[in-house]
């Protein structure tokens, strides 16, 4: 299965086994096949979707009053449900498939290739535009792109859950088949592509309605109980005014549309659009920074993340691993070129320089991928810590004919190492402390081990052993080697490393470098990007964590721990044992052997760069830009979604609370005192008045204050904050505001306690209680701006929406009360003007009463 990394423009360099389909020949196919699309990713259909928004809970519940209303001989009543079905469901369907078709686009960016071989030499392209015929080469992490027939496997194994539902890593071999959205847990291989796109076996038994839905989030899940509770509440509610009224003598037809609205008022109808909108918008900011969310629900949990674990150190660094140097037991050889151009220059003396040049060769011999000469200039193909070998190997001028690899024992995270049989021996590469053990002549290598890592150095150990034949067990061909040298690879930091360290810590965030390097190059790699101070900073090895979570809890719960010689089993269980902390992790990983922590991890974030597409399926984000700055900024955007949910929740359950008032007054009066509100006045203000500064408050950008700290860990998005100022303060001054309106309204026209007023006077005091309650909503959403600050302290241009949304909520307040017939089916005219002085001081009311609280709640904590 060996390839070379193809033809280089300056001299030959190895072909590989299979030439491949050329350029021309693929070209062809592709415009007569048509592209290697996969089964679009479950969605629902937007005719279900819209059929979902009129079946709900709730929805039900007013179907069956409708019914009621029908067989009771109140035809008016029934019309008034079902418009409120309408209206809401449309409403809410309208912002839920906007939301869905933003989440759709951002995933369209993650990425997915396939390394092939086209025109003789190793190459990187679209899974889309793979063809039949392609030869595909398969590495552990690989999702597998198309149905592909095996021409060489070296301990494959496959994942087939995409298609049978079953995790399990099921062995594949020579002339076996693999199939199209499976992936490759262990091995290497190399297959010919059989079938594509919709002919694959995955499009033809998988469609978007039979896929898995992933498990609901916990803000989902939160939302969702809230707004189940609060039907079911409103259910009990409209029971009780409507068995209260025929205990009263009230006639069915003036108790029905009361028990109606009453429901209608406690349930905030509209609030999960809202959220999912507001958190579509944060996944789109995020994609813009170059992240793309995977899960709407992950934006939230970024917001209330405090511990992120990095497990690799090429978020750190620069991700572009060199040779600079290589020790032999007959000498150094100090390496220098220009990134992967595989011409360079080498210092050493001659039985240096031997040694270097058959190190090399066995380097290469036992790696998969290679560099490639694309766009003007040398690329890596594959891992790029591989890619630095083969450099290695051009550099030195060793003479890599990988057609002469017979057998391959690929790398295994338990392992630690990889090796290959060629030229009649075994060729072994991998982590020193795995490999030096296994070696006959180990003299010398412990002190320039030290030397290396001690510099910052990544170090590999390279070996070789004759043999006739290879042997069935990599573990039997890995013994007796006899030590070649060793590698030292330089990846250095970031420059922006260090201030990307302070941002995060400056948005709450505690970090900790969990990796597989040696010990001593990841305190050097932590040491100079910031995380740790000092050059004797304590660093853990796996083999020190204890077996016990409670252990590991006491050992890394502090920033700027520092985990070497990390095992994928270590990694998963650091990340459970921070989460029994109440800790809500972030863990990064690119690697295979990291989908593990990343499922269980929080936010599990990947490399969309150079990770493994186990690592991108199984994580949240996927990084475009794999920088430790992105994963800051994606964390201070879901700090920002945080807050905007919280104001989103506080102006609509407000809201609930101004609009429920009239009709708890009306029951507890016994009918004494007329309905402030009708059934279609509320509908108005929840999915008419109030939905535009709702979504404004879900788009509002991120502030310096909110930005900088976490929630505590644990804490839900509805706590009893938020309770509290809903309840306690907002709500009942707009609701008094409303009623005290109202009521002034009645008291000058005449009207008596226990009579019905006129109609018209009604209308007119109705009008004031809705224009009272739809100026109360205009103040709240500028109250909202801020949970902490006063309502005039931030600068008024940072949301414009805002302050549109607000000028076009009193533009249609206006339209509701003046424009025919709008008036007459709502219920309500305009107000006197006797009584705007009452319906005005709701918004002085409202936000001096916000602010009083905001102090006093300040001077308390």
């Amino acid at each position: 299965m060996a390839h070379g990394t193809g033809p280089d423009p300056g001299r030959s360099r190895p072909l590989p086994v299979r030439g491949g389909l050329t350029s021309e020949e693929a070209a062809e196919r592709l415009r007569r096949d048509g592209r290697n699309t996969p089964p679009a990713p479950r969605r629902t259909l937007p005719l279900l979707l819209l059929l979902s928004e009129f079946t709900h809970f709730f929805a039900v519940l007013l179907w069956g009053a409708a019914a009621l209303a029908l067989i009771a001989g109140l035809p008016e009543a029934a019309l008034a449900v079902v418009t409120v079905i309408a209206v809401s469901g449309g409403f809410a369907f309208v912002q839920d498939y906007w939301a869905d078709r933003v989440r759709q686009r951002v995933l369209a960016r993650v990425p997915a290739a396939a390394t092939v071989v086209r025109d003789g030499r190793l190459t990187r392209v679209e899974a889309t535009d793979l063809v039949r015929g392609d030869v595909v080469l398969l590495g552990a992490g690989d999702r597998v792109p198309a149905d592909l027939r095996l021409t060489e496997a070296h301990g494959l194994a496959v994942d087939e859950a995409p298609l049978t539902g079953r995790r399990t890593a099921a062995p594949r071999g020579d002339g076996d088949t693999v199939f199209a959205g499976t992936h490759v847990v262990a091995g290497e291989a190399e297959g010919v592509v059989v079938t594509t796109g919709p002919w694959t076996r995955l499009g033809q038994d998988v469609s978007p309605l039979r896929q898995a839905r992933r498990p609901s989030g916990p803000l989902t899940r939160d939302l969702r109980d809230l707004v189940t509770f609060a039907s079911g509440a409103a259910a009990g509610v409209a029971l009780l005014l409507l068995l209260l009224s025929f205990a009263l003598g009230v006639p069915a037809s003036a108790g029905f549309l009361p028990a109606v609205g009453a429901a209608v008022a406690l349930v905030p109808l509209g609030l999960l659009p809202a959220v999912n909108l507001c958190l579509a918008w944060t996944a789109q900011r995020m994609a813009r920074a170059d992240t793309l969310t995977r899960r709407p629900e992950a934006t939230e949990r970024l917001g209330a993340a405090t511990f992120l674990c990095v497990h690799q150190t090429g978020l750190l660094t620069r991700g572009e691993p060199v040779a600079v140097e290589v020790w032999t037991p007959g000498g150094t050889v100090h390496v220098a070129g220009e990134g992967y151009v595989p011409e360079g220059s080498l210092v050493g003396d001659g039985p240096a320089l031997a040694a270097a040049h058959d190190l090399a060769m066995s380097a290469a011999l036992c790696s998969g991928g290679g560099i490639r000469f694309t766009d003007g200039r040398w690329q890596p193909v594959g891992d790029p810590m591989e890619a630095a070998l083969h450099v290695l190997a051009g550099r030195t001028g060793a003479d890599t004919p990988l057609s002469a690899v017979e057998r391959r024992y690929p790398f295994d995270p338990d392992r630690r190492r990889a090796s290959a049989f060629a030229k009649g021996s075994v060729h072994v590469k991998g982590a020193p402390d795995a490999v030096l053990p296994r070696c006959r002549n180990p003299e010398g290598a412990e002190e320039a081990l030290a030397d290396l890592a001690g510099r910052g150095l990544r170090v590999l150990a390279v070996a070789r052993r004759d043999l006739a034949a290879p042997p069935e067990r990599a573990d039997a061909a890995e013994q007796d080697l006899t030590l070649l040298g060793l590698v030292g690879l330089d990846d250095p930091p970031r420059p922006d490393a260090r201030a990307a360290l302070a941002r995060c810590r400056r948005a709450g965030l505690w970090v900790a470098l969990v990796t597989g390097d040696d010990p001593r190059t990841a305190r050097a790699v932590a040491r100079a990007v910031g995380l740790t101070e000092t050059d004797d900073a304590p660093v853990l090895t796996g083999a020190d964590l204890p077996q016990d979570l409670r252990g590991i809890e006491e050992l890394l719960d502090r920033d700027g721990a520092v985990v070497a010689r990390a095992s994928p089993e270590d990694r998963r269980r650091i990340t459970v044992a921070l989460q029994h902390r109440e800790h809500v992790v972030v863990t990064t990983g690119d690697g295979p052997d990291d989908a593990a922590a990343l499922r269980r991890a929080d936010v599990g974030a990947a490399s969309g760069t150079t990770g493994a597409d186990t690592a991108r399926d199984a994580a949240d984000l996927v990084l475009l830009d794999n920088r430790l700055a992105a994963i800051a900024a994606a964390v201070e955007l879901g700090r920002a979604a945080r807050v905007n949910l919280r104001r989103v929740l506080t102006y609509r359950l407000t809201g609930v609370v101004a609009v429920t008032v009239p009709f708890l007054v009306w029951a507890a009066t016994g009918d004494a005192v007329p309905l402030a509100l009708g059934v279609l006045q509320v509908l108005a203000l929840d999915v008419g008045v109030d939905l535009l500064p709702a979504l404004a408050l879900g788009a509002e950008p991120p502030g310096r204050a909110t930005t900088r700290t976490g929630p505590p860990a644990g804490e839900p998005v509805v706590d009893r904050r938020l309770a509290v100022r809903v309840l306690g303060v907002l709500g009942p001054v707009e609701a008094v505001t409303a009623m005290f309106a109202f009521l002034v309204v009645l008291g000058v026209g005449g009207w008596e306690w226990g009579t019905a007023p006129a109609p018209s006077l009604l209308a007119q005091a109705s009008g004031a209680a809705f224009a009272t309650v739809a100026l109360g909503q205009a103040a709240t959403a500028l109250a909202c701006r801020s949970e902490t600050e006063p309502f005039d302290v931030g600068p008024w241009s940072g949301n414009p929406l805002l302050l549109g949304a607000v000028g076009a909520q009193l533009l249609l307040l206006w339209v509701l009360l003046t424009v025919p017939p709008l008036p007459e089916q709502l219920g309500a005219s305009v107000p006197p003007g006797y009584v705007w002085p009452a319906v005005l001081c709701v918004v002085p009311a409202l936000l001096a009463a916000d602010t009083i609280h905001k102090v006093v709640r300040a001077r308390r904590s």
